[in-house]
């Protein structure tokens, strides 16, 4: 069974991404978790009114600046959805990214939640607090829809779509993604993007049958003992070409709610599609 019994919830100031904080109670709600709602102090945020030194910076509580943020946006359902939950505010110094990583490590959290960019990055990067964290941290990372301009609508999880490279670490990602579905009562796509099959020659481009057919037939074996290894029934869905741009199609056709992909932290880097994924799927990323 999948247990999330600590989730740590970095917030920003003064632009707090309400929805991420939405989705934290949702998951609260749902897996009786702890939420550690942490909040790193900026040069923003002190402009913003965060206290600098003493007693008022220790008593600064990040949980009622958050609830009082959402009514200013004419957010009044937050404050009913934390309502009863095992909320620990806290406030620290320091690297935005080292912060966060280190507090999950002390923390031992099992998830972390957090948007994709703040108010600071453009929103058409990946903000780099965020890829660093995805890139030091080792618990999984859930990062709310990159895509702005996405019309607001209640959160809920009713398609979960999984993206396995056939990596070493592809079952992983998979249990996490069945284990999702199962839990929300879900539908689930398996999906795989295959390398580019177009060849380039005199007057234009060409498919390659023989090529396409290979690489087809190999991640459907592998999808399908995967399917039997982890004792999961999926929809599969096997594309070519530029990972990012197929997901994103693949996403909106499965009307998606979640993407649960591959993250690889060792090294201190996010693979290009996976920054790349991030970036463009209209939906939740949970990197793994």
């Amino acid at each position: 069974m999948l247990n999330v019994n600590k989730i740590l919830l970095p917030v920003d100031f003064p632009n707090t991404s309400l929805d991420v904080v939405h989705q934290a109670a949702t998951f609260a709600h749902h897996f009786h978790s702890e939420i550690v709602m942490l909040h790193v102090v900026t040069a923003q945020s002190h402009a913003a009114g965060v206290p600098e030194e003493g007693p008022e910076f220790a008593a600064w509580d990040v949980l009622a600046e958050v609830t009082k943020r959402a009514q200013e946006d004419q957010d009044q359902s937050l404050g009913l959805e934390l309502k009863g939950l095992a909320i620990r505010s806290t406030l620290v110094k320091g690297d935005p990214a080292h912060a966060i990583v280190q507090a999950a490590q002390e923390e031992k959290a099992d998830l972390i939640m957090m948007p994709s960019h703040g108010f600071t990055f453009n929103r058409f990067l990946l903000g780099s607090v965020t890829a660093k964290v995805l890139g030091e941290c080792e618990c999984p990372v859930w990062t709310s829809a990159h895509v702005e301009g996405l019309p607001a609508q209640e959160f809920a999880i009713r398609n979960v779509l999984c993206a396995v490279d056939l990596g070493p670490r592809s079952d992983s990602v998979a249990w996490w993604a069945a284990q999702m579905a199962a839990e929300f009562g879900a539908r689930l796509t398996l999906a795989h993007v295959t390398p580019g099959v177009e060849l380039w020659g005199p007057g234009g481009t060409y498919v390659s049958t023989k090529w396409k057919e290979a690489l087809v037939s190999d991640a459907s074996r592998y999808l399908a003992a995967l399917q039997q290894e982890l004792d999961i029934k999926a929809d599969v869905f096997i594309g070519s070409g530029n990972a990012a741009r197929v997901l994103n199609e693949v996403a909106r056709q499965t009307q998606a709610d979640l993407l649960v992909t591959v993250c690889y932290p060792y090294g201190g880097n996010l693979r290009i599609h996976g920054y790349a994924t991030i970036c463009s799927v209209p939906t939740p990323v949970l990197s793994v």
